[in-house]
Formats: C-alpha cells, sequence, structure tokens
C-alpha cells in the first residue's frame, strides 16, 4: 500500500511538472512570459539615445510579462542604417524589431522580412486612438494589402505667419485655399513706399525639398500626385507658377532651399512661409509671440507632407506577441508620450495629442490638425532621383516661362511614374 502511494505521488508529480512546462511554454510562445526582444534603432544626438536607454527600461520594469527588450544603436549614416538593416535580416540575422523609415518598406516586403502586424491590430484596443489615415499611409507604403509599419511618430508641414503683418494688410488667417491665394497677394506690400516690393507675401522653396510644399498646390485645385497630368493637378502648378510671376515671392524662389525660406522669414523679407515644428523654437527665439501657424487649407482637395519615424516586427521575430508589446508600447503606451514630449515631435496616438503640453501649443496644434489629410510622395525607383534633380530642374523652367505647367507636369510625370 505504502509502495502504491509513492508511485501515485510521482505519477502526480510528474503530470503536474509536464502541465507546468507545458502551459509555460505556452506562454512564452504568446509573449507573454521571459521573452527577449532585440531592437535596432538610430538616434540624432546623445539626449535622444538616452532618452531611448530609458524607455527600454520602462517597459522592462512595468510590462508585467516578463518581457525583457535589449536596444541597440545603429547610426543613421545618410540612411545606410536601412541598407545595414536589409543585409543583417537577409542574413538570417537582424533583431526582432527595429526603428525605421516608410521609404525601406517596398524593399523589406518584396522579400518577405516584415511581420504582417494585422492580427495584432485586429484585436489591439489601441488602434482607435490612432488616426486611422496613418494606418492607410503605413500599408501605402509597404505596396501590399497588409500593414507591416506601427505608427511613432511624425512631422507635419504647416503654414508659418506673422499675425502683426496680418493685422497690417488687414486679413485673417485663411481657411480655403482660394483664401490662401488671396492672402499671398495682399502679404505682398511696399511698407515704405519706395515703389519696391520689401515683404513678399509668400516664401517659395524651389530647390530639392519644395516638392512637399509644392504638393498642397496642388491638391489645393483636386489634383493628385497619382496623376500629374489632370487638368486640376495642372491647375495647381499654374497657382504656384503664378505667384512667381506676379512677383509675390521673392525672386530668388527657384533656387531657394530651406535655409533662405527660414531666413527670409525670420528677416521679415517674407509673411509666410511652410516647414514643420522643428523651426518652431527658432521662430519663437525671433518672433516671440508675433509668430503663429495654421494648417493648408482646404480647396478642391487637402494634403501636407508628412514625414515619418515608425516601428516594424520582423517575420524572423519568435516572441511576436512580446514583440508587438514593445510595437504598441511606442505608438501607445508611456512610450509614446515619453519621446514626443521630449522631441516635440507629433504624436500618432490622440490620448498623447490631448495633453496639455500639445494643446497649448499653438504649432503642435496646426501638426495636429492635419494628421487626417497628411501623406508622403510615391515610394518608387524613381522617386530619390525625381526630388534631386527632375523637380526643382522642371519646376525652375516653369517659373521663368520656358515652359508651360501642362507641360511640367506631362515632365514630372513621366519621370516619376516611368
Amino acid at each position: 500500500m505504502k509502495k502504491l502511494t509513492i508511485v501515485l505521488l510521482l505519477v502526480f508529480l510528474v503530470i503536474s511538472m509536464t502541465f507546468a512546462q507545458g502551459a509555460k511554454e505556452d506562454a512564452v510562445k504568446a509573449g507573454s512570459v521571459g521573452a527577449t526582444i532585440t531592437h535596432w534603432y538610430w538616434a540624432d544626438n546623445s539626449k535622444y539615445s538616452a532618452l531611448m536607454q530609458e524607455m527600454v527600461k520602462d517597459f522592462n520594469e512595468t510590462n508585467g510579462k516578463g518581457i525583457t527588450v535589449v536596444a541597440e544603436e545603429y547610426p543613421w549614416d545618410g540612411g545606410k542604417y536601412s541598407e545595414n538593416l536589409f543585409t543583417a535580416v537577409m542574413g538570417g540575422g537582424g533583431p526582432d524589431t527595429a526603428s525605421w523609415k516608410l521609404t525601406a518598406t517596398p524593399l523589406f516586403t518584396a522579400n518577405n522580412l516584415l511581420a504582417n502586424l494585422d492580427p495584432f491590430l485586429k484585436d489591439w484596443d489601441g488602434k482607435a486612438g490612432i488616426d486611422q489615415n496613418l494606418f492607410d499611409i503605413m500599408k501605402e507604403a509597404g505596396k501590399t494589402d497588409n500593414i507591416h509599419v506601427m505608427p511613432w511618430n511624425t512631422q507635419i508641414l504647416y503654414v508659418y505667419y506673422r499675425p502683426s503683418m496680418f493685422k497690417a494688410a488687414g486679413i485673417d488667417v485663411p481657411k480655403t485655399y482660394e483664401d490662401f491665394l488671396a492672402a499671398i497677394k495682399a502679404l505682398t506690400r511696399d511698407t515704405d513706399g519706395d515703389g519696391k516690393t520689401d515683404v513678399y507675401g509668400f516664401g517659395m522653396r524651389g530647390a530639392k525639398g519644395g516638392q512637399e510644399p509644392w504638393g498642397s498646390f496642388i491638391y489645393g485645385r483636386g489634383g493628385s500626385l497619382a496623376d500629374l497630368t489632370t487638368k486640376e493637378s495642372v491647375a495647381g502648378m499654374q497657382d504656384f507658377i503664378n505667384i512667381f510671376e506676379n512677383g509675390y515671392v521673392p525672386p530668388t524662389a527657384p533656387s531657394d532651399g530651406f535655409s533662405e525660406i527660414i531666413a527670409n522669414f525670420k528677416s521679415g523679407k517674407t509673411a509666410m512661409t511652410i516647414h514643420h515644428t522643428g523651426s518652431a523654437i527658432g521662430m519663437v527665439e525671433t518672433f516671440g509671440d508675433d509668430v503663429s501657424a495654421f494648417p493648408f487649407p482646404a480647396g478642391k482637395g487637402q494634403w501636407t507632407s508628412m514625414g515619418d519615424t515608425e516601428n516594424v516586427m520582423f517575420e524572423s521575430c519568435k516572441n511576436k506577441d512580446a514583440a508587438f508589446e514593445w510595437l504598441a508600447y511606442l505608438a501607445a503606451g508611456k512610450g509614446q508620450s515619453t519621446w514626443n514630449e521630449a522631441t516635440m515631435n507629433v504624436p500618432v496616438s490622440k490620448a498623447v495629442q490631448d495633453q496639455p503640453i500639445f494643446q497649448n501649443n499653438r504649432f503642435m496644434k496646426a501638426s495636429m490638425s492635419s494628421v487626417s489629410y497628411a501623406g508622403i510622395f510615391p515610394i518608387l525607383d524613381t522617386t530619390t532621383e525625381w526630388i534631386s534633380v527632375t523637380w526643382p530642374n522642371t519646376i525652375a523652367r516653369a517659373l521663368f516661362g520656358e515652359i508651360t505647367a501642362q507641360q511640367a507636369m506631362d515632365i514630372l510625370q513621366k519621370d516619376l511614374y516611368r
């Protein structure tokens, strides 16, 4: 009897240990216990590097599931970060998750390297707190029917303006695209009576990078980047030409880049220009309260350019549930508020956007109110050359009257979608 009792006890212990081990393996597989996730990121400065490590520490201590993120920093190096990441993952190595730029997405999805996030997003209660437009952009970037990129933070273009100049010209902040064009004209003034313009209504960026604010003119007339040759797109191009030919922008506009449009605005040479929150601190240092912002207004259409920093999970990740917990922390958890409060990038989480630090910032409010219609340029093999060469050269020819708006748009369409 004693031997039977001992045998039964041993059997019970073996069965209990088997069930316990099975439960533990299922939990680890589900990413709820003990998983380790490697994350690659880049940092623009030492402050941001320390901030990322602070966020990792907080996540590891608070996720409640024993998940440990190990974050490894790599240099951006002019975009080589993405190339090095691709090489590592294609070779069977690399991280479980990584910080990301949308421009890299097509290469990785074409090689089936990114995890499909749809199954995770389906049941995630944080999804409703992020504007659907951002998820649509993530899908568009991957050129698939699935979402492979998790939103994190954005930089959205808006219009900077001088309230005192609006008051002097007797006009209000534009509510429509037509109002915006009228304001450009009204703000172009000869303030000292010498017969020469000393304040221009708008700071046009005709050099590389100017395609982003230019895109808003195209959509304002109802055109789109999908087809630059429609009558609506051409009409937007004609507006762009007209404000130059009419002398409403500095004569140097065809060659003006970022430095020039910011310098012209800060010197009082222009009354409006377009950029994002990255310029806000410098604007306030120059003008104090005499600088503010408004979203690029709607016409027949509405669009503004969006820069991005996102996150992805790789298909090779063995603990995808755990990895998604980390991505969710960055997109809608404490990592979202920690990062964006420090960097003053535009949060993707509506709950974070509602925080006073963002709602009380006039530049942030202009950005956040534009999230639903912000967009990106098509990510194609031709895009880099088109932005660097085709667009500025073609725009210059159009502004100087060498080609018509229609001819310019035909060239831009052909070279972008060849």
